[in-house]
């Protein structure tokens, strides 16, 4: 199967029209409390602002197999647009089938990932997550897809300290490399954070992040 590597403003107006309405569900202040700023530099970036800044990017946040980690995500202000756009693009592509459409739908939330200090910013990260995936497919928890979904997060965000690359627990933090390989199947792969972000191996051929280049 062939992975869209881009929208046309009219396909992505007409995708978009199709996704479900969303609860705003995440952090629309710019902080939560002065102690929190002064404790953990805790700030929020606007919705205007994430709009503006995954539009410089605009055709990677519609292909639904590019990777993005927030390494600062709070409660996922950035990684629920990335969702929203990727999911998008799930819809103009495979909208019509439903099998597909879990399948690639499951795989965009797979290239999704975050690192967040905060235990409560995570599991609201985690859960604003979950919600848009399930409000998509409309799925129960008692859904095999909510199942997957819900374990491909567990995995996906950590909480941890992405300037040590240590979980909150003192682990190394390492990811997971997911890849669909078609009739519903799934293959998985591990990295280390830290040798992801060396910059000798960040590009290195296998690698989580080597269809980016060496730039």
């Amino acid at each position: 199967m062939t992975i869209p590597n881009g929208l046309t403003p009219d396909e992505d107006t007409k995708a978009t029209a199709k996704m479900p309405r969303i609860v705003n569900k995440m952090s629309t202040g710019l902080i939560r409390s002065k102690e929190r700023v002064a404790n953990h530099g805790e700030v929020f970036t606007p919705p205007w602002m994430v709009e503006a800044m995954l539009d410089l990017v605009k055709d990677e946040t519609q292909r639904i197999d590019s990777r993005f980690l927030e390494p600062a995500c709070g409660s996922g202000n950035f990684l629920v647009k990335v969702l929203q756009r990727k999911l998008a693009a799930v819809e103009l592509k495979y909208g019509k089938f439903d099998f597909e459409k879990r399948h690639y739908a499951l795989l965009a939330l797979m290239c999704i990932y975050g690192i967040e200090l905060l235990a409560d910013n995570i599991a609201e990260c985690n859960a604003n997550l979950i919600y848009i995936f399930t409000d998509y497919l409309k799925v129960g928890r008692s859904d095999d897809t909510y199942r997957a979904a819900s374990f491909v997060l567990s995995c996906n965000l950590l909480q941890g300290d992405a300037l040590t690359m240590r979980t909150h627990d003192g682990q190394p933090i390492a990811f997971a490399e997911w890849g669909y390989i078609g009739k519903g199947k799934f293959q998985r792969r591990d990295f280390r954070f830290d040798v992801l972000t060396g910059s000798s191996a960040f590009s290195a051929e296998g690698s989580l992040f080597a269809h980016l280049g060496k730039h």
